[in-house]
């Protein structure tokens, strides 16, 4: 006799919630199916199904992702960066307090050396025919910001050693939820081939038939809920073999779409905006912003960024920005609105030779118009770069750096405030390079706009 387990996989939604329903729809059904076929059902998320730019997980933290898990039937997760590091520890150590679902996340503990209530490193499942299914759970090694948020992340690898050491021997089947990216789950799958399923997530990659790497199945759907993997184990009843693996990937635009998706999926957004109605500040004007153009409202957060971080200079990209502000009450849902991104601020420490090499670099003409994606960047383009403590003055053939109406000394150290996105891709090699860099957590730029705002009176 046969049998056969089916698997359901979702990973990086990002609270893209516009195929949401369709999604839930598919594992209900599905799970139905299966179930009146005799076979056993598990559907897992592979992290970073929340995102702050979406104004319900913004108001809820989290929750309201946590809350439509449960409604889908969710059996187990893993986290990913986004639920990670992104939220206060508070409101991650309460994000899953009502979970009907496992929370697997071997290598996170708090800082005592515990585990958080709502997480374990892995689950054994026995399905009805007597199978033990081993699922553990990893997440990508951030540590130096989870250690700033009161959490100790450590290396996967060994997590993942000490798991399957102890499941071997008593599992039949092990599965990994993985958001540590294609890279490593093909490390992982090599290294351990007792490891049967790697369903991974964090670098969005797209394995419409899975691949085979060793022994292990990979799987990956991609992002923002385009895909739903599928992935079917069948299995020798009584030896409990493994005799076929197979994988693919359903495209949500085409699987039978659930009926209303879109005004469902508009209801979300509208609940979240409701939630985010609170007033944080009254302008007795318009403030316009266009990321091609020096604007007021630019100028303020790049202000706000400098004061906030108590550093010496400061400068971001207008980009930043994606649109104004009306005239009257500004709530918490304008600033997400027009500030999305999850991105930090950051200080680093240099000397003025070097800061004098990166703020001539942000001259470039280039930046303006220059597209960025990843990093954390929810705009379209970079935009012109605004500056506060920092004036350029051309003398001749040579222009001169001043910080704070003082030419600029090369041997003196300053603070230099700027968003975070600028420490992690390869935009300036002095700024990547340096050692002493603070991230202040868990605070996002458009909560220093709020700060800036609710205590000041602007005059336009």
């Amino acid at each position: 006799m046969e049998e056969m387990i089916h698997i359901y996989h979702t990973n990086d939604l990002h609270s893209h919630l516009e195929h949401w329903p369709s999604i839930h729809k598919l594992v209900t059904e599905r799970r139905r199916w299966h179930e009146e076929e005799g076979d056993e059902v598990f559907v897992f998320d592979i992290g970073d199904h929340m995102d702050r730019w979406h104004p319900l997980s913004d108001a809820t933290r989290g929750k309201a992702n946590c809350r439509l898990m449960n409604e889908a039937g969710y059996d187990a997760a893993t986290i990913g960066n986004n639920e990670g590091i992104t939220l206060p520890f508070e409101d991650l150590d309460s994000m899953y307090i009502e979970k009907e679902f496992e929370m697997l996340v071997a290598n996170l503990y708090k800082q005592d050396g515990s585990r958080p209530a709502w997480a374990k490193p892995y689950h054994v499942y026995i399905s009805k025919k007597g199978t033990r299914i081993g699922v553990i759970g990893v997440t990508v090694n951030f540590g130096r910001f989870y250690q700033q948020l009161g959490w100790n992340v450590i290396d996967p690898i060994e997590e993942i050693e000490k798991c399957v050491q102890e499941l071997k021997e008593e599992t039949d089947l092990i599965i990994l939820l993985s958001h540590l990216g294609i890279h490593d789950d093909e490390r992982i799958a090599s290294q351990f081939p007792e490891i049967d399923v790697i369903l991974g997530g964090h670098t969005h990659h797209i394995l419409h038939e899975g691949k085979e790497v060793g022994s292990s199945l990979l799987g990956g759907a991609g992002k923002f809920g385009y895909y739903t993997g599928h992935v079917t184990v069948k299995l020798d009843q009584d030896t409990k073999t493994i005799l076929q693996k197979s994988a693919v990937l359903y495209e949500m635009n085409e699987a039978g779409q659930a009926e209303g998706e879109t005004e469902k999926s508009a209801v979300y957004y509208l609940e979240g905006k409701e939630l985010m109605g609170e007033p944080v500040a009254s302008l007795p004007a318009e403030i316009t912003s266009d990321p091609m153009q020096h604007s007021e409202l630019s100028k303020l957060l790049t202000q706000a960024l400098r004061e906030w971080c108590d550093a010496d200079c400061a400068f971001m990209n207008a980009g930043m920005i994606l649109k104004g502000l009306k005239q009257g009450d500004v709530t918490k849902f304008d600033l997400l609105e027009i500030c999305p991104h999850p991105i930090n601020p950051c200080t680093i420490n240099m000397p003025g030779a070097e800061l004098k090499e990166v703020l001539l670099q942000t001259r470039d003409e280039t930046w303006p118009h220059m597209q960025i994606k990843g990093l954390g960047f929810r705009g379209t383009v970079m935009g012109v770069m605004e500056y506060d403590g920092i004036e350029f003055r051309q003398k001749g053939n040579v222009q001169q750096v001043f910080i704070n109406g003082e030419l600029i000394d090369a041997k003196k150290h300053y603070i230099l405030a700027i968003p975070d996105m600028f420490t992690f891709g390869r935009f300036f090699p002095e700024i990547q390079r340096a050692e002493e860099k603070r991230y202040w957590l868990p605070e996002f730029l458009r909560n220093l706009l709020e700060w800036k705002l609710s205590k000041m009176t602007i005059h336009i």
